[in-house]
């Protein structure tokens, strides 16, 4: 979990995050540097399953969750958002995915609103359908026309996939949960599981924005989403050497 000025929501998603976790799991947050009353919040947790790093200086969310991808101990790696909660069953669910690829992605809803995500080419409903491993090139193709509902906070990797995964480019500035869609599209190993795993919090504090972006803005981050598929062509390329 990365966390950020979280105050108001983060001691509710822990405790969703609790409530799946088994006494041999770990959360790790790492919180970049917030001002609020966030990290006193953390300090507060007594439950040994759970480490917290604190950032002196604020890196932003695409390195706070890289650090903690790389604190984490488990063959397993579910990415939380610090203002969302966790429906019961998640990780039981997640991990059974895994066990037939390398990604997974789920499913979310809106907390207290309706279950239903609008797409941005206007669909009403705006879901992930099942699949394992195929579809390849529809889907990359679906990542980079941005149309494809993958979100980090709805989405697990197996310890193996960190080897090419990181650390995250140096240009990846935003959609790391992106980078780790196409990865797992690229591999043939990416898991779609229909299920709601995760409800999120809309508010005027979202990371990822809730209505479109401008063309100059959409247009950048295509451009990025391709310069990952190069570096993601490089990597496997070097692990094989």
């Amino acid at each position: 979990m990365a966390t950020f000025r979280g105050e108001r929501w983060v001691e509710e998603q822990i405790a969703s995050i609790l409530g799946e976790l088994g006494p041999q799991d770990e959360l790790v947050v790492v919180d970049d540097a917030s001002d609020d009353a966030t990290p006193q919040i953390l300090g507060q947790i007594q439950d040994p399953r759970v480490r917290v790093l604190l950032q002196r200086e604020n890196r932003g969310y695409v390195r706070t969750f890289e650090t903690a991808m790389l604190a984490a101990r488990g063959d397993v790696l579910l990415l939380a958002d610090q203002d969302d909660v966790w429906v019961p069953g998640r990780v039981g669910r997640m991990v059974e995915d895994l066990a037939s690829g390398e990604v997974v992605a789920t499913n979310l809803a809106t907390l207290g609103g309706p279950d239903a995500i609008p797409g941005p080419y206007g669909q009403r409903s705006w879901r992930l359908r099942a699949k394992v491993g195929g579809r390849r090139v529809r889907d990359v193709l679906g990542v980079l026309a941005g149309n494809r509902p993958y979100f980090g906070c709805a989405m697990g990797v197996r310890r193996g996939a960190l080897d090419v995964l990181l650390p995250f480019p140096p240009f990846l500035v935003e959609s790391h949960d992106l980078w780790i869609a196409l990865y797992g599209n690229v591999t043939g190993t990416m898991v779609h599981d229909e299920t709601v795993s995760v409800l999120r919090r809309y508010h005027d504090q979202n990371t990822s924005p809730a209505r479109p972006r401008g063309v100059r803005a959409a247009l950048g981050s295509r451009l990025l989403l391709v310069r990952c598929l190069v570096e993601l062509r490089r990597r496997r390329r070097a692990l094989r050497r």
